[in-house]
C-alpha cells in the first residue's frame, strides 16, 4: 500500500495520548455520543461542517472494528488499479478525527479522495450529499463487533484496558464506548441504506467471496476492472495478507488491528445470558428492518 508515514505518525500520537489517559478519562461527549479524547476534539467536530466534500470522494461508514481498515486497503488497491497511481495518506483517513485545520488542508488534496468515517449518517457533512459522493457503507455482525473491540481495547499495550470481558459487554451494551451505540449507529444508517449513492457491504460476505465483494465495489465505484484484476487484487487483500503487512502500513499497532477477523469468534467469550441480552436487543433495535435482513443475524449470531 501507499507510503502512510503520515498514518502511522497520527496512530503513534494518539497512542502517546493514550498513556497517560485513564478508561474513566477516555471520552469525551459531542451531541450524545462519546469520543476518544486521544483522537477527537470538540473543535474538529465544530469545523466538520465546513469540510467541503467533492463527487467524486469516496466515503466509507462503519461502526469500530468492523472492517473499516479492510475496505480501505481495499478501495486504495483499486484507485491504484485503475489509475496506476499509489494512493497516498496525507491525513488520517478518518473524516473526523485529528485536528480542526485539517479540512483546510484536505482542499489541496487530488482526487480522489477516501474519506473514512465511524459517524452516523446525520452527523456527516451536508456537503457530502449536496455533492453526491459515493458512500460505502461496511457492516459487521454485532456479536463479533464487541469481542474485536474488547480485545483491541485489552491487547494494544498503551489503550485503556477494561477489567474484563463482562465489564466491557455491560458499557458496549449501554453505548458507553468509544463512538457510542453500535446500536444507535445501525438505526441511524438504516434509514439511508437505499439511497442512490449508497452501497451496503456485510463484513461476512467479504469473508466468504472476496474477490465477488471486491468486483461488486469497484462497479459501484465506477471502476472497470478485468476479472484477473479483480482477483490480484483478491490475493493482496486476504485476511492473512493484510496482517503480514500490518506493521508496515500502520506501525506498532498493526498486528493488534488485523488480529484474528474470524467470524464466529464472539462464541468464546459471549455467556449465555449475555447472548440472550444482545439477541433481544438486535430484536428491539433491527427486527423487521432492511438492515436487520442484510446481517444476516440468525446465520451469524445464533447457534
Amino acid at each position: 500500500m501507499a507510503d502512510k508515514s503520515k498514518f502511522i505518525e497520527y496512530i503513534d500520537e494518539a497512542l502517546e495520548k493514550s498513556k497517560e489517559t485513564a478508561l474513566s478519562h477516555l471520552f469525551f461527549t459531542y451531541q450524545g455520543i462519546p469520543y476518544p479524547i486521544t483522537m477527537c476534539t470538540s473543535e474538529t467536530f465544530q469545523a466538520l461542517d465546513t469540510f467541503e466534500a467533492r463527487h467524486d470522494d469516496i466515503v466509507l461508514a462503519s461502526y469500530p472494528k468492523c472492517g473499516s481498515n479492510w475496505i480501505l486497503h481495499i478501495v486504495s488497491e483499486l484507485i491504484y488499479a485503475v489509475s496506476k497511481k499509489k494512493y497516498e495518506y496525507p491525513e488520517f483517513p478518518v473524516l473526523e478525527c485529528g485536528d480542526s485545520e485539517k479540512y483546510q488542508r484536505m482542499k489541496g488534496f487530488p482526487s480522489p479522495r477516501i474519506l473514512a468515517t465511524h459517524l452516523h449518517y446525520d452527523k456527516l457533512p451536508g456537503s457530502i450529499f449536496k455533492n453526491k459522493a459515493k458512500i460505502l457503507v461496511i457492516f459487521r455482525n454485532p456479536k463479533d463487533t464487541a469481542v474485536s473491540f474488547f480485545h483491541f481495547h485489552n491487547d494494544v499495550p498503551d489503550i485503556p484496558s477494561y477489567g474484563s470481558w463482562d465489564e466491557f459487554f455491560r458499557q458496549f451494551m449501554k453505548g458507553q464506548v468509544s463512538w457510542g451505540s453500535y446500536f444507535d449507529f445501525a438505526i441511524n444508517w438504516n434509514k439511508h441504506l437505499d439511497g442512490d449513492n449508497v452501497k451496503f457491504i456485510l463484513y461476512e460476505d467479504l469473508k466468504e467471496n472476496l474477490a465477488a465483494g471486491i468486483k461488486q465495489i469497484a462497479e459501484f465505484l465506477g471502476f472497470f476492472l478485468t476479472g484477473e484484476q479483480i482477483q490480484t487484487i483478491s490475493v493482496q487483500s486476504t485476511f492473512q495478507a493484510m496482517r503480514a503487512k500490518s506493521q508496515d502500513t500502520h506501525g506498532a499497532v498493526g498486528p493488534f488491528l488485523f488480529r484474528k477477523g474470524e467470524v464466529g469468534d464472539w462464541k468464546n467469550l459471549f455467556g449465555e445470558i449475555q447472548n440472550q441480552e444482545m439477541d433481544e436487543k438486535f430484536k428491539e433495535c433491527l427486527a423487521g428492518t432492511s438492515l436487520g435482513a442484510k446481517l444476516k443475524y440468525e446465520s451469524y449470531c445464533q447457534g
